[in-house]
């Protein structure tokens, strides 16, 4: 199926079902993908598509790009929800991250500062001190965890990291102390001749554990409503994101739906 790269460093705004009117920044290469996972629903496409191109917007380029943006919306009256940080990857795998965000609630505090600035991270990079407290900092950090079996995160997510385990992944969100939105994106489908699904009462019983260990703000359940790689891929319809939300909810924590 289709895929798209984002174009730029800044890009939008756009009409995020989860965030709003959302302003995005892409830290990763414009016309390549850099990702610690290789997810078969990635709306980017697979990393070995899109590996041409590894150079990456630096501290000083991405804070006079976004300044440009924000003085010329605010200027022009536009509303604006949050400001996300996402793109063609993993965003905290530049470099620059840290001082990208500093910058960033810089910058917000000066041309909109009631607006939310979002991290969507597979977290992959937590263990990273420079990471974990920009992290820390933003308004809305949110977490990727789609599923706590490890056997379909290898199948799903398929981490760079050979050795990266469910079990390493949920270790590294608590570091948090429940101080991140998880996020977790369900599907069915095929791959690789192998069945791929997450919705199942086995995935959901050991998702809700995780929950209950991690005690998140809250949790976003949603499913692809984007072209992905891999086209064997379904989407989940929302009475069964509804029921799946409501076996996580047993655990306190909010759930929406998306």
């Amino acid at each position: 199926m289709s895929t798209k790269l984002f174009e730029g460093i800044v890009f939008g705004p756009v009409n995020s079902r989860r965030l709003g009117v959302s302003l995005g920044v892409n830290l990763l290469p414009s016309e390549g993908k850099l990702c610690s996972f290789d997810c078969i629903y990635c709306e980017c496409g697979y990393n070995a598509e899109h590996n041409m191109d590894r150079r990456m917007p630096g501290r000083d380029d991405v804070r006079r790009a976004l300044e440009d943006r924000l003085s010329s919306m605010r200027a022009a009256g536009e509303r604006l929800d949050v400001i996300t940080f996402a793109g063609n990857g993993e965003p905290t795998l530049n470099p620059d991250f840290g001082g990208v965000i500093e910058d960033t609630l810089m910058l917000r505090d000066i041309y909109f500062p009631d607006v939310k600035v979002s991290v969507l991270s597979n977290a992959t990079k937590v263990w990273d001190d420079s990471v974990f407290d920009a992290l820390c900092k933003v308004d809305n950090n949110i977490l990727k965890l789609d599923t706590a079996v490890d056997s379909t995160f290898r199948a799903l997510n398929v981490p760079s990291n050979p050795e990266l385990t469910v079990a390493r992944q949920i270790e590294g969100l608590a570091r948090f102390g429940g101080k991140f939105i998880l996020q977790t994106m369900f599907v069915k489908g095929m791959h690789n001749a192998g069945v791929i699904d997450n919705t199942t009462d086995v995935e959901v019983a050991a998702l809700r554990d995780a929950v209950a260990f991690l005690k998140p703000e809250s949790v976003m359940v949603y499913s692809i409503a984007r072209d992905t790689p891999e086209s064997a891929l379904s989407k989940v319809q929302r009475p069964e994101l509804e029921r799946i939300a409501s076996v996580l909810r047993e655990t306190g924590v909010p759930v929406s739906v998306y």
